[in-house]
């Protein structure tokens, strides 16, 4: 059984008093194209194990790569959404280094000749404020296999009894976007990271050029963090020539939520050996979900060390101009500004919108109103129900959904039958558990189950006066005058017809007679 050693932390308030964060993201993106990077094998998520490979992605001796078209489209839309410069002429090179779930020994990559260069992407943060991160580059390689180790309880190779390599997802196209030093966010360093992933992936899947699925490894961040200490509040050219502290990089964040407590464990830990008069060792970290820390990978090696060379199986890849001012076209409206568009459009406060976009509900909000919703009736619906239970499951609001095969068209005919008068929201509300139950339709789950107002008059009359005569201390409140009382009345209406009377003409009824 292997012992995982707790590292020393510092109160992470004291740390930012003391201490300087720089961080640099470096984010991985699988690109959705049909085949791989440099051949024609599939690439489905979710496939049997070693089922999707041939001679090429498997490294196999004499087999010759070919550079995937749409992939290389996909990068040059990608640096013109974050403002980047694109290279007129660029080529691949061999980054040598072993890992076992690396079939050539070598990875395809870019070195000193990336795709796209020099850009940035503003962030918006919880308080409204902007936080420019500058992009150096994005550069095209392609991904790993996958490692499964087995026999241990945490899926890691401490403690497993042997392990398995998948070479599916070997050869599949991989956009890394790396951004230069980030500084100046100071106690905020790790809201900034969390944000910037989150507007990244926004972006991403706006251009849709993946479905950055972080839960499936689609989109992985790696998180940089190194410490320097306080020196007052300099320029930004002063901060530059300060030196910056040495570095850890931790692999493979997959969640928003753990970018940001990655981010801010490493600070503390950072904070805690430097207080204590010992020094920052150069390497990976993997990152622990269960525990909120992490812990020691390998030591972390510099360009020079992967060997980089010109790949001499692969063309350069020279996009003219005209082919660049095309792509540029094909980009979509940036998500901030669609954002700030749509909360106009829906009437939401900032409060209300800031709620949706957290929620990862922008697009199932914007797809219901489209399909006949009031915008109300939509952030109510999917912020409710599908909400709480996708975050007790741990999934995003679009993930579950899809899951449970809800859609926007189930909403809005929800949000129909109850402007429609067939529903009340208590009503509704049982609807939508059997939607999410497997059900059927919202108007298949209200037939089966007989849920529906009762649109006769004369029983919700009679109903009244049963609860007006079993109450006269309230319907004497009311007849002088105190009109809030009747709230009480309402509730034993719809208690005594199951929940089937519409709460509206109870409260006239009740009103009327009364008055």
């Amino acid at each position: 059984m292997t012992t995982v050693t707790t590292d020393a932390v510092m109160d992470y308030d004291e740390a930012m008093a003391r201490f300087d964060p720089v961080m640099g993201l470096e984010v991985h993106v699988e690109l959705h194209t049909a085949t791989k990077m440099f051949c024609g094998c599939p690439t489905e998520f979710g496939a049997e194990p070693n089922s999707q490979v041939c001679p090429v992605c498997l490294g196999l001796p004499g087999a010759l790569p070919v550079v995937n078209e749409k992939a290389v489209e996909s990068a040059i839309r990608i640096g013109l959404a974050l403002n980047c410069e694109i290279a007129e002429w660029c080529r691949f090179a061999r980054k040598n280094y072993f890992y076992p779930d690396m079939p050539k020994n070598f990875q395809t990559s870019q070195y000193d000749e990336p795709i796209a260069y020099e850009g940035y992407l503003d962030v918006e943060l919880e308080d409204g404020s902007t936080y420019r991160v500058e992009i150096e580059r994005a550069h095209m390689e392609e991904d790993t296999g996958k490692s499964l180790h087995i026999g241990g309880a945490t899926g890691r190779i401490h403690g497993a009894d042997h392990s398995l390599v998948d070479y599916n997802r070997a050869g599949i196209p991989l956009i890394e976007i790396v951004t230069k030093p980030m500084v100046g966010a100071g106690e905020r360093a790790p809201e900034v990271a969390k944000a910037y992933v989150s507007a990244l992936r926004d972006l991403l899947r706006a251009l849709d050029v993946s479905d950055v699925r972080m839960e499936q490894g689609s989109m992985r961040c790696d998180a940089n963090v190194s410490l320097r200490p306080r020196v007052g509040e300099p320029t930004s050219e002063e901060q530059l020539a300060v030196r910056l502290g040495t570095r850890t990089e931790t692999k493979n964040v997959n969640s928003l939520r753990s970018v940001e407590r990655a981010v801010r464990y490493e600070i503390s830990r950072h904070a805690a050996i430097l207080d204590g008069g010992g020094s920052i060792l150069q390497e990976t970290r993997h990152w622990h979900e269960d525990t909120g820390i992490t812990t020691s990978g390998r030591v972390k090696s510099d360009a020079e060390d992967y060997r980089y060379f010109p790949e001499p199986d692969l063309v350069p890849v020279a996009p003219t101009r005209e082919t660049v001012e095309a792509l540029r076209q094909t980009l979509p409206e940036p998500p901030a500004q669609r954002r700030r568009r749509l909360q106009s459009d829906w009437g939401y406060s900032d409060l209300e919108m800031r709620d949706v976009v957290n929620a990862g509900a922008v697009e199932l909000i914007e797809e219901t109103v489209a399909a006949g919703a009031t915008p109300a009736a939509a952030r109510k619906w999917w912020l409710g129900e599908p909400s709480r239970r996708a975050n007790a499951e741990g999934q995003d609001i679009v993930t579950y959904a899809a899951g449970l095969g809800l859609t926007p068209a189930h909403i809005a005919e929800l949000d129909g039958m109850v402007v429609a008068g067939r529903l009340n929201d208590s009503l509704a509300r049982q609807v939508l558990e059997g939607v999410l139950a497997g059900e059927g339709t919202p108007t298949a789950v209200a037939d089966a189950r007989g849920l529906e107002l009762v649109q006769d008059d004369g029983a919700l009359e009679a109903a009244v006066d049963t609860v007006i005569e079993a109450n006269p201390d309230v319907a004497a409140k009311i007849r002088d005058g105190k009109v809030q009382a009747a709230g009480a009345l309402i509730g034993q209406v719809m208690k005594q017809m199951k929940g089937q009377a519409d709460a509206g003409k109870a409260r006239e009824l009740i009103l009327a007679k009364l008055q």
